[in-house]
This record gives structure tokens, sequence and C-alpha cells, in this order.
């Protein structure tokens, strides 16, 4: 059954995803809602500009969201060129938000801070999926407002909720205190960020594509500028996960990429410690103490928290969710993405059938629909937003017609967060990389989301990567 027409559906999120779901629901002839946290379309995308996606142009544009562009006499980039996220912001989504079609729905500055049902809470049954949506949202300008909507599509990642440092998924003990210390999850090292990292000692914490990014980039700075050093901490026995496959990967620029770590550490240009857990984070003197499970210091004067990313649901605590326990996907998906049951290449394609919850017309997309897990792919929600806007407009048939071609996926690599360091546990579902992600949560998957991709063919692989 269709939604209301009476009423828009609103999205959460101007990124990738968010922006193809506006789309979509256009071409359904379904009125969209975009509301956009931050100052501009893509602002998380936007703090990882300089990072370039492993997945070519062709797996990093939606359908419909071309379909838009391509009326406009838009100029379509090169389909095997590998983009930066600043080049997919610049050539293919700002493009797109300033579409009149989109600009005109889009509110940025417009912070959702919770979404329910007009007049009930989560408690109250009767006419319910009749009840319009409430999404309360503050404005930049300190003004909040209540919003109804005939559907909700949360498609606002996972960017702004890194995992924490320290192991069994708490912050470690003083982490919060050494704040001032800690990076973003993607620095431009070389970049706008080189200054917190010149001349001083930074360690580098997880084991997915993203910590293997920031490595690399602060192996040149080090080569560059004298007393520059890299440390490299995993909590798992061995790197051999992040170092993949090299010519074996599916994708030649994920390949490359763990190759050239290997040898940075086999060169001892970069001091590498394996099974080291977080426990605890001091500041004394001046320097930043990190002690292991085991009672192993580093000292650094920065820190990396390369540890993958995890969804915040508090916004949508008065709606019916269903989620998997373990990876805080929806309850279908969950088990199909599950980084400690699932390799390489194994998850299959899925639209609003899966992604639904028992919160009729309400869905959650892109990186945020991976919960914990750490394989998204941009491609991956593009299929997501086309069935659910078909599904929302109540052609059922299309909806559950999904369909997804990706490249073939080389080697998984880890990313610490899960317990995916336990002997004999499958590495978990690498595909390309490029958000998202918005990200990722989960420590044997690839991209996490975003490395040298959020998004990818998408982040990053979080949280919003191919």
């Amino acid at each position: 059954m269709a939604v209301n027409h009476n009423f828009p559906v609103a999205v959460i999120g101007a990124g990738p995803i968010g922006l193809a779901a506006a789309a979509h629901l256009l071409e359904r002839g379904l009125e969209p809602l975009i509301f956009e946290a931050g100052p501009a379309a893509a602002a998380a995308i936007e703090q990882w500009r300089h990072i370039r996606l492993f997945s070519p142009w062709q797996f990093n544009v939606d359908a419909a969201a071309l379909r838009l562009l391509d009326a406009t006499g838009w100029e379509s980039p090169g389909s095997g060129d590998l983009p930066t996220g600043g080049e997919l912001i610049d050539e293919y989504l700002a493009p797109l938000a300033s579409l009149p079609a989109i600009a005109s729905r889009l509110h940025t500055g417009a912070r959702v801070l919770a979404v329910t049902r007009q007049g009930m809470d989560k408690t109250h049954s009767r006419n319910r999926r009749a009840t319009p949506f409430v999404v309360r949202v503050e404005h930049a300008d300190g003004e909040v407002r209540d919003y109804q909507a005939a559907g909700v599509i949360d498609a606002s990642g996972t960017w702004s909720t890194r995992n924490p440092l320290g192991t069994s998924g708490l912050p470690a003990v003083g982490e919060a205190g050494a704040a001032a210390r800690i990076s973003s999850p993607l620095p431009d090292v070389l970049g706008r960020d080189r200054g917190m990292f010149q001349g001083r000692t930074s360690l580098v914490v997880g084991a997915g594509h993203s910590a293997a990014n920031t490595v690399i980039n602060l192996s040149e700075l080090a080569a560059e500028v004298p007393g520059t050093k890299t440390v490299w901490a995993i909590r798992g026995a061995s790197a051999a996960r992040v170092y993949g496959g090299g010519d074996a990967d599916g994708l030649a620029a994920r390949g490359r990429l763990g190759s050239r770590l290997r040898r940075l550490v086999e060169s001892g240009a970069v001091e590498l410690h394996t099974g080291f857990g977080i426990a605890a984070l001091s500041t004394a003197d001046g320097a930043l103490t990190l002690t292991s499970t085991d009672g192993r210091t580093l000292k650094a004067d920065v820190v990396v928290p390369a540890t993958g990313f995890r969804p915040d649901l508090g916004i949508l605590s008065e709606l019916r969710l269903e989620l998997d326990p373990a990876v805080e996907a929806p309850r279908e998906l969950g088990p199909l993405i599950d980084p400690e049951f699932h390799s390489c290449g194994t998850v299959e394609p899925h639209g609003a059938r899966m992604l639904a919850h028992p919160e009729e017309d309400f869905y959650i997309v892109g990186m945020k629909s991976y919960g914990r897990a750490p394989t998204f792919l941009l491609a991956t929600g593009y299929e997501q937003v086309r069935s659910v806007a078909a599904a929302l407009a109540g052609d059922q048939e299309a909806a559950d017609s999904v369909q997804l071609e990706l490249p073939e996926t080389g080697v998984c690599s880890s990313d610490i967060g899960t317990s995916c360091d336990v002997p004999g546990a499958v590495p978990a579902g690498a595909a390309p990389a490029g958000f998202v992600a918005e990200t990722s949560g989960g420590c044997c998957g690839a991209p996490e989301p975003v490395l040298v991709g959020f998004p990818t063919g998408l982040t990053h692989g979080r949280s919003g990567g191919n």
C-alpha cells in the first residue's frame, strides 16, 4: 500500500544515499523533504575529501540521480577514474544537490532530534500506520520545529559516532580526558591537518583500510619532516588481513595499498605492534601513554582512532525497530552482514522487504543500515533506496526485484573493534571500498566507511565505501 500523498517522505541525511533516495522518490511521484545536519549536502564526506575511493565513478553514481543530472546537460566524469571524496562532492553531489528539484526540498543546518508518530509514543498501536510521523528538527538558528511525514528514510550514516579506542565496546579508561590528543578518524595528514602530525609521534589504532591509508600518509610526511614518527597498533595477532592479496584483489587500488603498507612495516619505516588492545590512556609530562590489556605501553603525541563506526539510534527511540542484537542492523539483514560469519562478497542484494521494521513506512538505509558491520558499498545503498522508494509508492513488485552488480572483491581486511581477532574467526566482507562510511564498526570487513573511500562503489568503506 502506498504512503499518504498528503505528506512528504522525510529523508534524514543529504549524503550520497540520502540524495539518491530523494531522486528515486521524485521519480515515483512522492514528495521528499530532506534534512541535513551539516551546512551543505555531503557534509560528512567533506571531512575526508582528501581520500581517494577504491571504486571507479561508474559504481559511485545513482541511476535516478544520473537521470536528473543528465536532463540538465551535466557532464559525467570518466567512468573508470577513481575519484577522491572532494571530487565526488564537486563533480557529482554538489551539482545534484543544487538542482531545483532537490534544492527546493533540502534543509541544511537541520539536525534531526527525534522521530515519532503524531500524538503517540511507541506503546500505542491503534491506527499507527495511518498516523503521520513527526520529525523534530533543530535548525541552525536554534529554532526547533516539528514536521509531519508519511514515511521516513534514515540515511544519516555513522560518521559522527566512531567506535571507541577501548576494548569490549567501551571507551578506554581516560579516553575522554585525552580527547585533545585524538584526531578525527581520517585526518588529512598531508594537507589541512599537517601541523597536528609533523615532527611528532603518531599512533594509528585500527586494522582496516582507513588505518592503512593514514599510516601510509604519515610515512610520506615522515620522509619530508624530520622527527615525524609513525606507530601502528592493532588488536589482532597479525596484519596479514590488512596487507591483503596484492594483485589478487578485485580492486587494484586496494591491492596496491596493502602491498605498500607491508613494505613500510618490513623496512622499519612504520613501527607495528600487534595484540595491542587498549585498556587505558593517560597524559603526563606532555606525552600520551596508552596501556594495553596485557600491560604493555606505547607513547605518542597524537592518536588516530581508525576503529570503525557504529549507528546512533537515539533519535529513533520512539519508533518500533527490530534490530539484529549483534550488529544493530535491521534484523533480517543482520545475519547476512555479521563479520564473524560472512566472508568477502557474500552479502546478497537486498531492498525494502529486508530493511523493513515493525514501524511501517520507516527504513534505515545506507551505512547506518549496516549497523556496526564494516562492508558497506555505495552501490548497495543506491539499490536499497530504489527498492524503498518503490515500496513507499505501493509498487511492491518493483521493490522486491532487487538486483546489484558489483566488481569482484578481493581479500578481506580486519578492523579492530569486534571479536574477529579470535583464532578461527572468518574474515568478513570486504567489498570494494569507496563511504561511507560514513563506516564501519566491525573488525573483519574491508573498507570502513572510508579510507580510500568512505563511499565507494559504494565509504569508506564504515560509514559512509567500495
